[in-house]
């Protein structure tokens, strides 16, 4: 079989950081400058890294970016609070709470604190539900960029069966409303599913978000597929074998550089969306 093409994340979020750019220097002309805050509480040094990636990119892009550190013994009444004051500053147009949060705060009530209006990372409640509803603002960022590479690529998604494998709030389960809004047809599936070689041999396009390293193999795969890597473990591999999946597939993403680039520039092309409805 031919070799399957290679669905560059890096390339599509490149292109989406171009237009980003462009729309950012037009609000700058009308005096606004899309800022993005972030909050990071504790000490994680993987979260720091990821914090410190979204700051130079809103650089890079012209965007401010306000960052915010609490201690470790934070708690959730503390970095609500937080959130509350940053809901209420009219610089701020998207507010980013670094996940994971120490155990003793309730990070559902967090992240539902955000204003929907800020909820640029897709994360509160009221925001998936109107995803699901069909007139979602801001889904969640690596669901809407993985729409993006399949859109960049022109892969075909009206009428295609999409297979999902995890459910989780702002991955699984987003991504599945996405595809379904778009006339997909979907099939969650997760880690009670039964037979769920099964289930993949039947899809057009795969999303592995499942938190498993190397966990799909080639012969689970449909020949022509297009599978979609949305894991990211530890060693940088993704929940896709990609050595056997490459050999079957249609088409495939790399990890890293697949939806990884693409979430990171749709995290800022929303709070550009969110500074534009203010002006």
């Amino acid at each position: 079989m031919a070799k399957p093409l290679i669905l560059d994340g890096s390339r599509v979020a490149e292109a989406t950081n171009q237009k980003t750019m462009q729309r950012v220097e037009k609000l700058r002309e009308h005096g606004v400058i899309p800022c993005l805050a972030t909050i990071l509480v504790g000490d994680n040094p993987a979260s720091e890294t990821y914090v410190r990636m979204k700051g130079k990119m809103c650089e890079r892009l012209g965007m401010k970016s306000l960052r915010i550190h609490l201690p470790e013994e934070t708690t959730t009444e503390e970095l609500c609070q937080q959130i509350v004051e940053l809901n209420q500053n009219p610089e701020v147009h998207g507010i980013l709470l670094q996940h994971p949060v120490p155990s003793q705060i309730n990070e559902r009530k967090a992240f539902d604190t955000i204003a929907i209006e800020k909820d640029v990372d897709g994360v509160t409640s009221w925001g998936f539900g109107q995803v699901s509803m069909g007139f979602g603002q801001f889904p969640s960022c690596t669901p809407a960029g993985i729409i993006g590479i399949l859109d960049y690529y022109q892969i075909p998604i009206e009428g295609a069966h999409a297979v999902v494998i995890g459910r989780s709030p702002i991955l699984g389960k987003p991504v599945a409303m996405l595809l379904l809004e778009r006339n997909a047809t979907v099939t969650i599936c997760h880690s009670k599913t039964l037979d769920l070689p099964s289930c993949l041999r039947m899809a057009d396009i795969v999303v592995a978000a499942v938190g498993k390293p190397h966990f799909v193999q080639g012969d689970w795969i449909k020949p022509g597929a297009v599978v979609i890597d949305a894991g990211y473990n530890e060693g940088n591999v993704g929940d896709v074998d990609f050595e056997s999946c490459s050999k079957v597939a249609g088409a495939i993403t790399p990890v890293p550089g697949g939806p990884g680039p693409v979430t990171i520039s749709y995290l800022m092309k929303h709070t550009v969306d969110s500074a534009e409805r203010r002006v």
